[in-house]
């Protein structure tokens, strides 16, 4: 390892925010993993009908929308205090009692005030709250020199170790998983009350601290939907990154699960599986940080894109579980070449002091709104033709949506209003 790489483990902010993030998607991802075959699971769940998770995932999106509106204002104006991620590690510590009993209980008696109640404590505990984590530590890592892939892929570690551990628990005991959850979720908790690391940012940041040494007024952050390119980005998101949730996260686990001869051999390889995509998006995540120095950001987003219509199409060709376990594995490779370079892009092209608002809005409630939008008419779709089918005609929106990002996204070295990137040139 060089001597820069062990640096790094010497930075006690580029710590404490790998640690931060990791125990937040460790919290998440033991429930979340499985939260869509524990709801239609009639064994180990609530045995619900497809079009009631539907209602579900809709509410929850409804919720996260509006909250990541106000989560991302709030966190701008916070800029590096964590009075926010505090509250939302409250609420994590809480998941294990509010799904034994608070949640379960009302959508098997009372599933209408159940679906509000869990829409307003998923989305202000874990949906909405992960890009605020984001884009907290994003700007950490801006004032104190390190690079934010290299963080955020101990929370795709972290969800790695945290979906192969949520394979086990949901065949003996789904609410193991939830428990679990909030066990994690107090780890994070602590962390954030008496971990706070005292640092001073480098001399060549100095640049990016200045640009936001003053919090962005109500006006600039509402002054974000009047420029027309965060629109066209709004567009490219609805159309690609919306299916990450739509595809991955609704039809993907009962699709896959069907493959094999039993409902448990079935959960057992979707957790093993989960848990192999995600270590290997780990470690992506450190890799992409270079790729978007040698190519640039736009062509690496471009890239991302392009690996998300071959996985998805993919699955739509290929039927058996080895196919179809190898083509997911393409996830561990989309998820890191879409997110970082989309959320370098902000940074690049806009104020980095509104980078929280922008990711918010340009990315993360892009993508809810897609959702809400299309996961009903797909849903539905997916009833009439079946899934294979249905992942075909996803690829190719997606693909429309890649040329379209071709003609529209700017280059690097075009509009640059943030940080610039530090290219490095392919030898060769």
């Amino acid at each position: 390892m060089s001597k820069g790489k062990l640096s790094m483990f010497k930075n006690t902010s580029y710590l404490q925010s790998s640690v931060t993030i990791l125990l937040f998607f460790t919290s998440w991802g033991v429930w979340w993993s499985f939260f869509q075959l524990w709801l239609t699971s009639t064994k180990n769940g609530l045995g619900l009908s497809g079009s009631a998770v539907g209602t579900i995932y809709s509410a929850n999106s409804v919720v996260t929308l509006i909250l990541m509106f106000v989560y991302g204002a709030l966190q701008d104006k916070l800029q590096l205090k964590r009075t926010l991620l505090v509250g939302c590690a409250i609420l994590e510590t809480l998941i294990g009692p509010f799904f034994t009993w608070i949640y379960a209980p009302l959508l098997k008696h009372s599933f209408v005030i159940g679906i509000i109640i869990g829409a307003i404590f998923l989305s202000a505990g874990f949906l909405a709250a992960s890009p605020v984590f984001e884009a907290f530590i994003e700007k950490i890592s801006r004032k104190f020199d390190f690079e934010y892939g290299q963080a955020r892929a101990w929370g795709s570690f972290g969800y790695a170790l945290s979906a192969l551990l949520a394979g086990f628990l949901f065949v003996i005991n789904p609410k193991l998983n939830f428990w679990f959850g909030s066990l994690f979720g107090l780890f994070l908790l602590l962390n954030l009350l008496f971990w706070k690391p005292k640092q001073s940012s480098k001399k060549h940041t100095a640049s990016v601290v200045n640009n936001e040494k003053s919090a962005p007024t109500l006006k600039e952050m509402a002054g974000v939907l009047k420029v027309p390119q965060l629109w066209l980005i709004i567009i490219i998101v609805m159309f690609t990154w919306t299916f990450y949730t739509v595809f991955d996260q609704q039809m993907f686990p009962e699709f896959y699960t069907q493959l094999f001869a039993t409902p448990a051999l079935g959960q057992k390889m979707y957790g093993t599986l989960n848990s192999i995509q995600v270590f290997f998006e780990a470690i992506m995540m450190g890799v992409v940080p270079i790729i978007m120095r040698k190519i640039g950001v736009r062509n690496t987003l471009l890239l991302g894109m392009l690996v998300m219509c071959i996985r998805i199409g993919g699955c739509g060709l290929v039927v058996d579980p080895v196919g179809v376990s190898l083509i997911k594995m393409l996830h561990s490779l989309e998820v890191p070449l879409f997110c970082l370079p989309i959320f370098r892009y902000f940074t690049l092209h806009f104020n980095t002091k509104l980078s929280a608002t922008l990711y918010m809005v340009g990315f993360q409630v892009a993508a809810q709104v897609g959702q809400v939008i299309l996961s009903t008419p797909l849903g539905a779709l997916r009833d009439q033709i079946g899934y294979s089918a249905t992942f075909r005609v996803i690829a190719g929106i997606v693909f429309l949506a890649a040329v379209f990002a071709f003609f529209v996204l700017k280059k690097d070295d075009q509009d640059v209003e943030g940080q610039p990137l530090e290219r490095e040139e392919v030898i060769g």
